[in-house]
């Protein structure tokens, strides 16, 4: 009898075993992806990449493009001065501990925002930039319908959940609004200057744990040849999120995967779709960097621009592929 039950034991067990395995190898690697030749905006792979989705903290490609917005009508400046306030120190999650009171210029926090990921640089230059955060959210929406990003509504600067913990009360996108979002942010704004920094100090030369010692969170930088950018993300409803560019042999992609079920295999699967495609680079847009001013063109939705689907124009089979000049990262 005794025998008989430690058999049926060891059998429930192995079955739960099995039924756990079963379930972990069936787990899919992502909820949406989708791969862009950044040239000209051709989606060349897609996969459920219209799905909702939490962007988590690559929310704050779209704070960064909106204070760039405001630094290029000269109502913000690199050196401009951010005093911190309570509100801004307190937001949690990850930061650079500001504390209230302090004063750093935009460049300091725009590096904050990108290698660090930090909530509480994305609240400040949010309430500098458009003089509440209310007021910030509401151009970052306007800013995203300029792009195209159809399926996008941003109710934060920085990607963190709600407290009321609703997912109608959180920010929302999918890969595909992402790209485009990622793509206006190579041909307009020299955001590879933050995101292709690996680390970097904030408030250097002051005593533990005031100095900060930023690293960033995008672990293909110098992993997977010629990724400089751009953002990762991670909450429990989002899931692990990456938006990720590389440029090789004068081509470059953009890679958009989110809702993956752990940092390894969101990875993973980045790096592999850029092999895969980067492969096939003889039907890649080739552009090359510019050394002179990185604003091209007016941006898309900015006063005085052209349309935003001039910007997402793709050229037919029967047409040359396009030369796109690039903004050159800033030493």
């Amino acid at each position: 009898m005794h025998r008989s039950f430690a058999t049926l034991r060891a059998w429930l067990a192995l079955v739960i075993l099995s039924l756990g395995l079963t379930a972990h190898a069936a787990q899919p690697e992502y909820r949406g992806a989708l791969v862009m030749d950044a040239a000209n905006g051709q989606v060349i792979f897609e996969e459920q990449a219209d799905r909702a989705n939490p962007p988590a903290s690559v929310t704050k490609l779209m704070t960064f493009l909106v204070v760039h917005d405001c630094l290029r009508a000269g109502s913000l400046t690199l050196n401009t001065p951010i005093t911190i306030t309570r509100e801004d120190a307190g937001m949690g999650g990850t930061q650079v501990w500001l504390e209230a009171g302090e004063t750093f210029t935009v460049e300091e926090l725009l590096h904050a925002l990108l290698i660090q990921s930090a909530n509480d640089a994305a609240h400040a230059l949010a309430r500098a930039a458009h003089g509440s955060v209310a007021a910030f959210v509401s151009e970052m929406n306007r800013r995203a319908q300029s792009l195209g990003m159809e399926r996008t509504t941003f109710r934060t600067p920085h990607g963190l959940p709600p407290r009321s913990r609703k997912a109608s009360d959180t920010d929302a996108t999918t890969a595909r609004d992402l790209a485009l979002l990622s793509r206006e942010l190579l041909l307009h704004t020299d955001v590879l200057t933050y995101s292709s920094v690996r680390e970097r100090t904030f408030r250097p030369g002051q005593p533990p744990p005031r100095e900060v010692i930023m690293r960033n969170h995008n672990h293909l930088l110098a992993k997977v040849r010629g990724v400089d950018g751009l953002k990762t993300g991670y909450t429990a409803a989002a899931g692990f999120c990456l938006a990720a560019t590389a440029e090789r042999d004068g081509r470059r992609l953009i890679v958009v995967v989110v809702g993956s079920p752990d940092a390894k295999s969101r990875d993973i699967k980045v790096a592999e779709l850029f092999e895969r495609f980067f492969a096939q680079g003889a039907n890649l847009a080739v552009f090359q960097r510019a050394d002179e001013s990185p604003f091209l063109q007016p941006p898309s939705g900015a006063a005085g621009s052209a349309s935003p689907a001039a910007s997402q124009t793709v050229p037919s089979p029967a047409e040359s592929l396009p030369t796109v000049r690039f903004p050159r990262p800033r030493p």
